[in-house]
């Protein structure tokens, strides 16, 4: 097993990487430098000045030098990553172009790219460019074959029965999210719990291990703890560790039985037959479709009769509705106690009683 599990290293990136185990993370998320090359103060129109990030981090003598960083690590992510593990990198415009043909030199398969709108971005105070409201992120699985983790009706659930995009439209981090040491921001690129709840929570299970390689303040771990997660954050600054570590202490990991996607679990694999030989519904029972339009008889053998058309539940369901095909399970429904309840919440019934899968 990996050394250090949920914990923030102390230590450069590639060096500490260098010391976990090949095929052993299961999801990384990467905020890594973005190479800003900010060079003057910025200043607000009333003459204030822009708290921006000029630290030492985010320097590189070149791209070239910038290329090589971003290389090297990446290569360690690909190492360590699991067969069927992905990884989530986050930029600008300044480097998230570069990130990505690196990705893809090193084998990785992209899935996906984020759109991030932030609904309250900083303004472009010189006026000289659109205002830049937006980050990218790139999703990629470790390789074309992955067979990777994405909790597709979760995900849609989530956004209201719709399925969820690729344009996340959540505020960057600020009021008391916003971690302060003597009244200034405590780290000038904090990303906001909100954008890794739902990367975790879409492609990630519960028991994973997830590493942050630039750890920042934390917000990686602490997400990753409050959703049942493993975590290995990695920081080269001491300042920010002693922050992360006392931001975990507060946090306490959501009770285990609701982190279960329910939604996710199959539909049970119970033939129309197996309801009849437990008589749950009997020879000779009438199905409706909701409407009441249609009303078909139970024959002995589970098929159907409905005007002079015989089959299985989903052929006659079908072939009445002039379809090719269509799900019987949830067009028919059986009368119980005066009101009309779908077959399909019998057959729940049969799985729990008799399959004990649920």
């Amino acid at each position: 097993m990996t050394a250090k599990v949920n914990t923030i290293i102390n230590g450069d990136c590639i060096e500490e990487m260098e010391k976990i185990e090949t095929n052993s993370i299961d999801l990384i998320f990467a905020d890594p430098p973005y190479n800003l090359q900010l060079k003057n103060d910025l200043y607000r129109p009333n003459q204030t000045k822009v708290n921006g990030v000029f630290d030492n981090w985010d320097k590189f003598e070149s791209m070239q030098k910038y290329d090589d960083f971003s290389e090297k690590w990446l290569r360690q992510c690909k190492r360590i990553l699991k067969d069927d593990a992905t990884i989530w990198l986050i930029g600008s415009y300044h480097n998230i172009f570069r990130l990505g043909v690196i990705l893809q030199n090193l084998g990785f398969w992209i899935l996906n790219d984020i759109i991030w709108i932030k609904t309250n971005p900083m303004p472009n105070f010189m006026g000289t460019r659109f205002n830049n409201a937006h980050e990218t992120l790139i999703w990629a699985s470790k390789n074309k074959n992955s067979k990777f983790t994405f909790h597709y009706k979760a995900m849609k659930c989530f956004n209201d029965d719709l399925q969820m995009r690729s344009d996340w439209y959540i505020p960057i981090c600020n009021g008391q999210e916003r971690l302060k040491t003597n009244g200034q921001k405590a780290h000038s690129t904090q990303k906001p719990e909100e954008l890794l709840f739902r990367i975790i929570l879409a492609s990630s299970n519960a028991g994973d291990l997830i590493l942050d390689p630039f750890s920042g303040t934390g917000t990686t771990a602490s997400v990753a703890k409050k959703l049942g997660r493993n975590y290995i954050g990695i920081e080269k600054e001491s300042s920010y560790i002693s922050i992360s570590n006392e931001r975990l202490q507060n946090i306490t990991p959501i009770e285990k039985s609701l982190l279960e996607y329910q939604i996710e679990k199959p539909i049970p694999k119970v033939p129309f037959g197996n309801l009849i030989e437990k008589n749950i519904i009997l020879i000779g029972d009438f199905l409706f479709s909701k409407d009441k339009k249609f009303k078909a008889q139970v024959l002995s053998d589970a098929s159907i009769v409905c005007n002079n058309e015989a089959g299985s539940i989903h052929k006659v369901s079908a072939k009445i509705q002039g379809k090719s095909n269509n799900n019987g399970w949830t067009f028919w429904s059986i009368e119980r106690d005066n009101q009309l309840v779908t077959i399909d919440s019998l057959r729940q019934e049969y799985a729990n009683k008799y399959l004990n899968k649920f």
